[in-house]
């Protein structure tokens, strides 16, 4: 069983949202936790829960104060915040709770250097590493979603091997081609969309992760482990018939 009790804080963010609270810094042990939390509210939501987005160590809380506060007339005077918080206490106290976890494991092939991954050759320079050594130890990695963020379906991943990390760039790229796989500090992560952006890109992957024709729109969740995939410029246009971005 698992004890969700321990270490949680939860305070308010802002008069129809707060946070959950579940730990400090990015590890697995954490992650189940938050995942556990989310399973958790979205099975047996309160009246007026919007929804509830994780993080690395916290969730956020949507509700709807006024939903909240009128369905629960009967239990006195109080604020929506504190029926709310009283609510995620006691589902969090339940003695039979078992821990939420994902095994789904999503393999992402990549076409590594060229013009596909222009950083390349500067993230081994960096790390006194051969261009193969890095596509190497990259792709035999094999990396856990924590959360997803800053554009739609794009995902933070731990999990990389830190002989390979390197700085972000010193100055941004405007523009950054979706799907283009990119290492910044001891992260690695994958553009969904063409965004600015400063990190490293080391390769480039057809796969789509933002698919707002389906439901959930996004090919990644939290708890998804990552493998990467190489494959040849060859490969990238014949086999998953995608053209270039340009």
């Amino acid at each position: 069983m698992l004890n969700l009790l321990e270490t949680i804080q939860i305070r308010p963010l802002s008069d129809s949202t707060v946070v959950i609270q579940v730990g400090e810094g990015i590890n697995e042990a954490t992650h189940t936790k938050v995942k556990t939390i989310l399973n958790l509210l979205e099975t047996n939501p309160f009246s007026g829960f919007i929804e509830a987005v994780p993080a690395y160590n916290s969730l956020t809380v949507y509700y709807s104060p006024i939903d909240v506060y009128f369905s629960n007339l009967d239990k006195g005077v109080q604020t929506p915040y504190e029926i709310v918080k009283a609510k995620i206490l006691a589902l969090m106290n339940q003695s039979n709770i078992t821990e939420t976890t994902n095994n789904r494991i999503v393999k992402i092939p990549v076409v590594y250097g060229g013009d596909m991954g222009p950083d390349l050759e500067f993230v081994a320079s960096y790390n006194g590493l051969t261009p193969s050594e890095v596509i190497k130890i990259h792709s035999s990695t094999e990396y856990l979603v924590y959360m997803l963020g800053f554009a739609p379906g794009f995902p933070f991943m731990g999990g990389m091997d830190a002989q390979i990390a390197t700085p972000r760039k010193e100055s941004p790229r405007l523009a950054i081609a979706p799907g283009s796989v990119g290492i910044a500090g001891s992260q690695t992560g994958i553009y969904p969309l063409e965004t600015p952006g400063g990190w490293q890109i080391i390769g480039r992957t057809p796969s789509r992760l933002f698919l707002p024709e389906q439901s959930p729109p996004t090919l990644l969740q939290p708890g998804d482990r990552i493998q990467f995939v190489p494959i040849s410029l060859d490969d990238y246009t014949k086999d998953f018939g995608v053209k270039t971005w340009e």
